[in-house]
């Protein structure tokens, strides 16, 4: 009985008491609160902290110009065929939606450089990088394979669809030979107007002396009149030159 109160009496001491090892101690009662640990630098400091080349440059941003064209719709043609066809509403008055340039190859089934030329012309004359277009099945007789690229294409719209118009009606249409007006009958029937090009050259983009060959384009103008005669009067106050 008396080894077991001796024993008892000599219990380890409790968990507190019990002395720190050796480097731990100092270690974990110096232990930073959680806020102060490793802060990290400011985002504009990062650079300085690093001492890592210099600072990158902020970029200006570009300043947006707002096409003549589209200002000239909302100051003089909406009113124009608001008057001239009652619409109560502004949002009735037809738009212009986009703009459809499509670049036909037939000699690049044979030769395929001829298609990326066509491709970079249009990118020029359009200022957006054109789409090449494949064909769809293959056939014989034109010795047209499935998925062989065959023309280009392109689609405009807003800021890019207007400045094209501009040049269209102002510099590419007066360059065209013999020009005496264009076909009022081109309508689809849905308010979308159509133009053939025989010639890609009439646009000041391409150098005449670079040009390796001439192609032709066709031209749609994508609008969201209901019939032909809204579209056509749309065209027209837009200074379209229809023939007479």
């Amino acid at each position: 009985m008396a080894d077991k109160k001796e024993k008892a009496e000599g219990k380890k001491p409790e968990k507190a008491d019990r002395p720190a090892k050796a480097g731990q101690g100092g270690a974990k009662a110096a232990k930073a609160p959680k806020g102060e640990k490793g802060e990290k630098p400011a985002k504009g400091e990062k650079g300085e902290a690093a001492g890592k080349g210099e600072a990158k440059v902020a970029r200006a941003p570009e300043e947006r110009v707002t096409p003549r064209l589209k200002t000239y719709f909302e100051e003089v043609v909406r009113p124009k065929l608001t008057k001239e066809f009652g619409y109560k509403n502004r949002m009735e008055v037809p738009v212009l939606e986009k703009v459809v340039i499509n670049m036909g190859i037939g000699e690049g089934v044979n030769d395929r450089k001829k298609v990326e030329q066509a491709a970079t012309d249009l990118g020029l004359i359009s200022g957006q990088k054109a789409v090449i277009t494949k064909a769809r099945k293959s056939i014989a007789t034109f010795k047209v394979r499935d998925g062989q690229p065959i023309g280009c294409k392109v689609t405009l719209r807003k800021a890019r669809m207007f400045e094209f118009i501009d040049r269209l009606i102002n510099i590419g249409l007066p360059r065209v030979r013999d020009f005496r007006g264009l076909n009022p009958k081109s309508f689809d029937g849905g308010g979308n107007y159509t133009i053939g090009i025989k010639e890609h050259l009439i646009f000041p983009e391409i150098d005449y002396d670079k040009a390796s060959d001439v192609w032709g384009m066709d031209i749609t103008v994508c609008t969201s009149a209901k019939t032909d005669a809204e579209a056509r009067a749309l065209l027209a106050a837009f200074n379209f030159p229809f023939r007479q």
